[in-house]
């Protein structure tokens, strides 16, 4: 796929998972931080024109930076040892699941299960929104959703289901193996996914806010397991 943007393709630079077979660079950008990655790990640079560049991306806004990289997902089995998984619930905007993984990365969450069907995977748009952060993520696609969930618990790992009925956030203790799911948009969680969840667990909030985005939901719910880990007390509320 084509990812584009500064910070996109610096990220995909600086990594070694998802392999980054070409930089594309506009004619107008000099030596930069970028172009110096490239060539240390031997990728292929491209001078071209803007009009090159917007051939592979249309009008994003790809700041003089186009990549072609192959984003490599990951088994199942991987995630087993992180200790906090989100698994996605036929969440199916790219924005939000770029939001996501752009908070993942900064609360310290590694890993996500996303089903095979009616759902988005990692897309430019998904590498855009994220600011390439999603290359710091293990994602695993599922063919069953609630099977990988079972394989889950069979591990010992707790699931919580975001849920607007659900025990209060600061209300809950938390394990030390986590897997947190979270609802489409519109739909929320299905009721097969929901039958695999040990407990629900909602954000508290003022009276006459019907719900929340899902991305700034998974935000606050990762930024909780982030403070508590970080403050060393897993029951801490």
């Amino acid at each position: 796929m084509y990812i584009y943007g500064r910070n996109s393709v610096l990220e995909a630079l600086s990594q070694d998972k998802h392999p980054v077979k070409r930089l594309f660079i506009s004619k107008k950008r000099g030596e930069e931080k970028i172009v110096r990655l490239a060539l240390n790990r031997g990728i292929k640079i491209l001078e071209v024109p803007d009009k090159v560049l917007r051939d592979l991306v249309g009008n994003q806004n790809h700041q003089g930076f186009v990549a072609d990289v192959d984003f490599i997902y990951e088994p199942l089995d991987s995630l087993f040892e992180l200790p906090v998984v989100l698994a996605l619930d036929h969440i199916q905007d790219p924005h939000n699941l770029g939001a996501l993984a752009r908070s993942a990365a900064a609360f310290g969450v590694r890993g996500f299960v996303v089903p095979k069907d009616r759902a988005v995977h990692v897309t430019p748009a998904v590498v855009k929104v994220s600011e390439g952060n999603v290359f710091k993520i293990s994602i695993s696609v599922v063919t069953n959703l609630r099977m990988a969930i079972e394989e889950f618990k069979e591990r010992d790992f707790w699931i919580y289901g975001s849920d607007m009925e659900g025990k209060a956030l600061w209300d809950v203790s938390f394990p030390e193996r986590v897997v947190l799911v979270l609802g489409s948009e519109g739909k929320g969680l299905s009721r097969l996914i929901k039958e695999t969840c040990d407990e629900f667990i909602s954000i508290p909030m003022e009276p006459g806010v019907e719900s929340l985005n899902v991305s700034v939901s998974g935000a606050v719910f990762m930024y909780e397991f982030y403070r508590r880990a970080r403050s060393g007390r897993g029951n801490d509320r």
